[in-house]
């Protein structure tokens, strides 16, 4: 539970169709199997207890009284164990004579709730509404296993973790214009959903379910957890085969189909309440109609939560590569857009890009012919500066040449040494104190040099810097911190690699020369190439000052888009990388993120125009407002304790 993270499961158990003696006992047995792994919050299918395809024998009391002796025996069965557990069952309600289709809801051996259901169907196979009656919202009492019970919609409360708020809706709800869910979260709070279900399978409706399930808990920002049937239902006309789901926020944490059993992942509660906090749009009334916004409290141990949810190390890039073509093919028509516009709004003749035969560059003039492209303009319209220097290679040099030529631009090579000795004499800078200085130097005269042939040009200079440069502060203020137009500036350093990958391996076949200068560019060290060479190589490796790119923007995800603490990203972050980072190095780069971060906030405060491409921005006029003097003291703090060698140095000087 800490973090937020609760453990919950969709069940399918092996059943006999009206044989509730051995029905209970199959959905005791998986209660405990859940418990074992850790479960705290289940949820069963629909009528589970005797079977969604009972038909007319729902209307025999022989029936109904065996689904509640069957309750009464879970109940006793299960009185230790702590964890929700939502199954379904009929309930007979004396008052009115009428029978329900429920959701009971247990915790240690005891009725938290008896939920009906209240869209039925009558189409096609299903034909509810002969021996159900669909609950009309108001609330009924009824007596069920020797203690009287509300029958009616609300929603479970967890005092020990106050973001864990349970609702349930049964399966066809999820169908109707506007389900249960919609109220219960909007009334209620709830943030996890549990849907007892007996959806039967036809070909292309997993499909149809699994879009249900992710869309809604996408709509509501909740988890949604999925119980259908599964083997053990008749098959006089239907098959069912326990379609199981977990969701959260709109992604698939799990799922399993053609099987009996559990399914088992974790729902990050805090996560969902912090994103509601977030989105101003997000609509929940509260009080707005109080009398459907009961709850009913239950209490869970505290305890760790061992995940199970896959983290994936980048979360930036999609891993499947049909995904991933596809995100890098919208991301590039999305700042080529951008730029197009700039283009035209500004009237400028020419766009001018700093061509360094890295990374950055490369892709930033990539985009820059897209651009050209939908303006119906020629490439040569780009004129790509190369500006060699003390740290610049052979290599970078060559390929930078090389790419610019490939894409038709118009090169202009400018070797900057002599303009940046001048400088050093001017400024009294010797060239063998290569410190911060010396760097910056270079950098500087390089926007000078962009930004007058701009002028000169009638054009506007194209900015390459990168989203994970600008996190850490990796630019030089008023260097390649500066330009009219930063297309690079939404994409991480991680998602940079993927897209200039995409373009070799889209142009292999159309022009080998241009895929091959790109293989090589990608296979060529991150370096800004400030540091005098040594041997003809590369001095300067940028990640071995700063870090590995792979973990900042880990960071970078987790600390701004979700607004996660230190400690919650260091979980997580030894959960993705574990056996390729161990949990000192992981620290000792954390560490480093956040003191860049705060400290480096005044670069991103006058940043240039870019386009947004993704959910994470530091734009100061939109997604990251932040003041330039905040104190990182907070957070470093919690990593000092989260650092044992660093939390002992600490004890002993107090």
């Amino acid at each position: 539970m800490r973090d937020g993270f609760i453990k919950v499961a969709a069940g399918t158990p092996r059943i006999r169709v009206a044989d509730c003696r051995y029905n209970a006992e199959q959905i005791f047995t998986l209660m405990r199997e859940a418990d074992r792994q850790g479960v705290k919050v289940l949820c069963l299918p629909e009528l589970c207890l005797t079977g969604y395809t009972c038909g007319d024998l729902f209307l025999q009391p022989t029936l109904l009284d065996g689904a509640e002796e069957g309750l009464r025996t879970i109940l006793e069965a299960t009185r230790n164990l702590d964890m929700v557990t939502a199954l379904g069952l009929p309930v007979r309600n004396g008052w009115d004579n009428k029978l329900y289709n429920c959701a009971a809801v247990i915790h240690k051996g005891k009725i938290l709730g008896l939920v009906p259901k209240t869209y039925l169907p009558n189409y096609g196979e299903f034909y509810e509404q002969r021996w159900f009656t669909p609950w009309d919202g108001r609330e009924r009492g009824v007596t069920l296993c020797g203690q009287h019970h509300t029958l009616g919609s609300g929603a479970f409360a967890c005092s020990t973790l106050p973001e864990l708020v349970v609702g349930v809706e049964i399966c066809e709800d999820l169908w109707a214009p506007e389900p249960p869910s919609v109220s219960l979260v909007r009334n209620c709070g709830v943030t996890v959903m549990l849907n007892l279900s007996a959806s039967n399978e036809l070909v292309g409706k997993a499909d149809y379910r699994r879009a249900l399930v992710t869309g809604q808990s996408a709509r509501l920002v909740c988890g949604y957890v999925y119980a259908d049937a599964g083997e053990g239902e008749s098959t006089t006309d239907l098959v069912f085969t326990g379609h199981s789901m977990i969701a959260e926020n709109g992604a698939l944490l799990a799922e399993r189909r053609f099987a009996t059993g559990l399914t088992v992942s974790e729902i990050d509660v805090k996560r969902l309440c912090g994103e509601r906090r977030r989105m101003n749009t997000f609509s929940a009334d509260g009080a707005a109609d109080p009398e459907r916004s009961w709850r009913v409290p239950f209490s869970l141990a505290e305890e760790e939560t061992r995940l199970t949810r896959y983290v994936s190390p980048a979360p930036f890039v999609p891993e499947d590569a049909g995904d991933r073509a596809e995100r890098c093919n919208e991301i590039l028509k999305i700042a080529a857009l951008g730029l197009k516009k700039r283009l035209e709004h500004t009237g400028a003749k020419t766009a001018v890009v700093g061509l360094s035969g890295g990374l950055d560059s490369t892709l930033a003039i990539l985009i820059t012919a897209v651009a050209m492209k939908l303006l119906g303009r020629p490439s040569s319209d780009i004129i790509a500066v190369t500006m060699p220097c003390f740290g610049t290679t052979d290599r970078t040099r060559d390929n930078a040449v090389e790419l610019a030529g490939r894409l038709g631009a118009t090169l202009r090579r400018i070797d900057i040494g002599e303009a940046v000795k001048v400088h050093f004499r001017d400024i009294g800078q010797s060239m063998e104190d290569t410190d911060v200085t010396f760097e910056n130097s270079q950098a500087r005269e390089r926007t000078q040099v962009l930004m007058d042939i701009a002028n000169q040009t009638g054009g506007l200079v194209v900015g390459t810097g990168d989203l994970s440069e600008l996190a850490l502060g990796w630019c030089t203020y008023n260097g390649d911190h500066m330009s009219n137009y930063a297309v690079n500036a939404g994409i991480p350093k991680t998602l940079v690699r993927h897209l200039v990958s995409f373009i070799s391996d889209d142009k292999e076949t159309e022009d080998p020369r241009l895929s091959t200068v790109l293989a090589d560019i990608l296979d060529t060290p991150v370096s800004p190439e400030l540091l005098p060479a040594v041997g003809g190589e590369i001095a300067q490796k940028t990640e071995d000052l700063v870090g590995p790119y792979e973990l900042h923007d880990f960071y970078l995800y987790y600390a701004v888009r979700w607004g996660f603490g230190p400690g919650k990203v260091l979980r997580l972050a030894q959960r993705a990388f574990a056996g390729r980072y161990d949990r000192d190095v992981l620290l000792k780069w954390l560490r480093s993120f956040y003191r860049r971060f705060f400290s480096q906030q005044f670069k991103r405060s006058c940043l240039a125009d870019g386009p947004k491409v993704g959910s994470v921005a530091l734009s100061p006029r939109g997604d990251w407002r932040m003041p330039s003097d905040a104190v990182a003291d907070l957070w470093l703090e919690e990593l000092d304790l989260l650092d044992g060698s660093r939390s002992e140095e600490l004890r002993k000087k107090d």
